[in-house]
């Protein structure tokens, strides 16, 4: 019995459960999960469905391409045990990257770490200690433009789905943000953008916050604004100093970006303009 997860986004007009669901009927599939949702912004009709059958992928998806084809859909067809290919960029802080690599190892996360990309050389002996490959690609102003052309290089060779910016201190072009669109997840301080630039938990420290944060988001080119996937934030108060706030913002940052990443690899994020539908477990 094979098991597949199928992703479907389109303007939403009536009949469209009713042909998805008779398409599955036609393979001989049972739907063991569905969850659907309609965007009152945008009009877009997303649904994710899991469901086993005897039949092979062509099999399933050249129904399903028939019998929706008048909804024009965006569909996506994937068995359940085939994993999405996924690259982290990383920097020199490796909390963020530390949790994806112990997650991944203990199976929690469903997703395929095929590489490890940093700007620097700090965490390659993390990467070795998981068997990741790393690779080191420095970027200066003046070696920006090849160290991208560099980095699209690995995305090829790699067959890579997704990126994961793991506290990735480096700005990507537009260009490379406009290709690369909702494939590409990072994570933040949910200060931004209240506190932007250098030492983000000295400011909140100097501000006395009462609340630290994280958010997971699609990258775009406007700066930390992409589609929101994942938030969580946690109380402090007034006796916490700035090394208190830094420790409880690693630890908030990569609880959100290990779930944002769960969500993306199992398929349950849809993006609708500058916002997204996630159909959590």
């Amino acid at each position: 019995m094979n098991n597949f997860v199928v992703t479907l986004q389109c303007n939403d007009v009536p009949g469209i459960v009713h042909a998805t669901s008779a398409a599955i009927v036609a393979v001989g599939g049972n739907i063991l999960e569905n969850d659907q949702f309609t965007d009152p912004v945008t009009n877009q009709f997303c649904m994710r469905t899991r469901f086993e059958t005897l039949k092979d992928q062509k099999a399933v998806r050249d129904q399903l391409e028939s019998d929706l084809a008048r909804f024009s859909p965006v569909l996506g067809v994937r068995l359940d045990d085939a994993h999405h290919r996924a690259l982290l960029m990383v920097s020199t802080f490796d909390h963020c990257v530390a949790e994806l690599l112990y997650r991944h190892e203990q199976g929690d996360l469903p997703l395929d770490i095929v590489a490890i990309v940093g700007n620097h050389p700090d965490c390659a002996p993390l990467a070795e200690r998981y068997h990741v490959p790393f690779h080191e690609i420095p970027v200066t102003a003046e070696t920006k433009d090849a160290a991208e052309a560099e980095l699209r290089n690995f995305l090829a060779a790699y067959h890579v789905d997704f990126v994961v910016l793991a506290r990735y201190m480096q700005i990507l072009s537009p260009a490379f943000c406009a290709d690369f669109s909702g494939r590409i997840i990072n994570i933040h301080h949910s200060f931004l953008p209240g506190f932007k630039g250098a030492r983000p938990y000295r400011q909140a420290y100097e501000r006395g916050v009462k609340l630290i944060g994280a958010t997971a988001h699609f990258v775009t080119s406007a700066l930390d604004e992409g589609p929101i996937i994942e938030q969580d934030v946690v109380r402090v108060s007034h006796a916490r100093n700035p090394k208190d706030l830094a420790s409880l913002g690693r630890d908030i940052e990569r609880s959100v970006l290990a779930r944002a990443v769960k969500l993306v690899a199992e398929d349950r994020v849809a993006l609708v303009g500058n916002r997204t539908i996630v159909f959590s477990q």
